[in-house]
């Protein structure tokens, strides 16, 4: 398949949100602004109040009420947007998990911010790693091309029928969601076929027959009822098997995306940056692999064998790749925007730490806090990791287990 044609703009990450879901032929956007992804959903109304699209746009009263509008609409069928950060996406807590448990395929579009007090704008991702535990899909991006092209693969990803779980795209606050940069955009009607038409599996109907699974009044079925000690067990496993299949379904949509859009990160779950030959590498999600990948460029003209592995997805967490991955690092320096408060880290530390259990050898290991509330990563400090790394590397100690990075003691 050649690749499609594309032209340049210049956009930020959230207007290259709000493009993406234009172009994906979604039928409801419920919304409430709250900074930094305000951007998103103000470009979505104007798409709607100009003509753009056949986009129904709903302004809710809260985010709570905005995931609420998004998992009803997506009940009935249709293909269906929100977008929110920080308090906004604590207040939607509740409404995530309903969504996922009515495996109803919403997309979200998360600018990564600090959750208060003190009240912060800027960006960590404290907000949702809080949801990594509520069964939605975490992709996290690195620039706003690889948001672009995220929100597009996420309709296909939540929407198979395999699959059938709500999505969420994050993107760093600021450094991403209002820095303007070159984005390759895809025709219309390439994206629209590439998304394709909503499909449904079908299930056993009030009346007996085989239905669409979507709430339809000639069709009556029930979605999310009382579901006590009897059956709730077995829809929850059933959602961790839609988890576990998932990997899966995201490198197939993802390779299948670069064909007409030349463009990869890693196989859609990780992308390993120099990591063939490392002895001393770091792990972690977002804008701060692009700076990093800088970083070990230099390292290696130096004669360092350093190495990046970033998340690309952070749920379903890629056990096999990320171990396949490190497999021949000796020392490892894992990055967390954000604090796991008294349990000794950061929540991507406490899972890859979790994950290298069971691998056949076992690097020495250490945990970086950095960035909260927006603090800047320059590739002086992300030096300093590697130097960090590079001692650990030659006494086969770990000093202290987590430590922060950037922050003045």
């Amino acid at each position: 398949m050649a690749v499609a044609q594309q032209k340049t703009l210049a956009m930020n990450g959230d207007e290259a949100v709000a493009l993406a879901v234009k172009q994906s032929d979604v039928d409801v956007v419920a919304a409430y602004p709250i900074t930094p992804q305000t951007i998103i959903v103000e470009r979505l109304s104007e798409y709607v109040a100009n003509g753009e699209v056949e986009t129904e746009f709903v302004c809710t009263e809260s985010e709570h009420s905005a995931l609420t509008a998004c998992l009803a609409a997506s009940a009935t069928g249709a293909r269906t947007f929100t977008a929110s950060a920080s308090a906004g996406l604590a207040l939607m807590h509740e409404i995530l998990y309903v969504t996922s448990g009515c495996r109803a395929p919403v997309v979200m579009a998360i600018a990564n911010r600090a959750l208060s007090a003190p009240i912060n704008i800027h960006c960590d991702h404290s907000d949702s790693m809080v949801e990594r535990d509520s069964c939605w899909i975490q992709i996290y991006a690195e620039n706003s091309q690889e948001t672009y092209d995220s929100m597009i693969q996420s309709f296909r990803i939540a929407e198979h029928l395999q699959v059938l779980l709500p999505v969420m795209v994050c993107l760093d606050a600021f450094v991403l969601s209002h820095t303007l940069e070159n984005v390759q955009i895809l025709a219309d009607e390439t994206v629209r076929k590439f998304v394709g038409v909503r499909q449904f599996p079908l299930v056993m109907g009030h009346e007996g027959k085989e239905v669409p699974f979507k709430l339809d009044p000639n069709n009556p079925i029930t979605m999310g009822p009382l579901d006590l000690h009897d059956y709730y067990f077995e829809h929850k496993r059933q959602q961790e098997e839609a988890m576990k299949i998932a990997p899966r379904i995201i490198k197939e949509i993802h390779e299948e995306f670069s064909r007409i859009s030349g463009r990869k990160y890693g196989n859609g779950l990780i992308e390993a940056y120099r990591l063939e030959d490392a002895d001393i590498a770091t792990v972690c999600v977002g804008s701060t692999a692009g700076t990093t990948k800088t970083v070990v460029d230099h390292l290696r003209t130096k004669g360092t064998k350093a190495g990046l592995l970033r998340l690309r997805t952070f749920r379903p967490l890629p056990l096999t790749e990320i171990m396949g991955a490190l497999e021949n690092v000796k020392a490892l320096a894992i990055m967390d925007r954000s604090n796991s408060f008294g349990g000794s880290g950061g929540p991507i530390y406490h899972e890859i730490r979790h994950s290298m259990y069971d691998a056949p050898t076992h690097p020495h290991i250490v945990n970086y806090i950095y960035g909260l509330g927006g603090r800047d990563m320059p590739p002086t400090t992300i030096l300093n990791i590697y130097k960090d790394l590079q001692e650990i590397l030659q006494t086969k100690k770990v000093k202290r287990d987590v430590q922060f990075a950037g922050v003045r003691q």
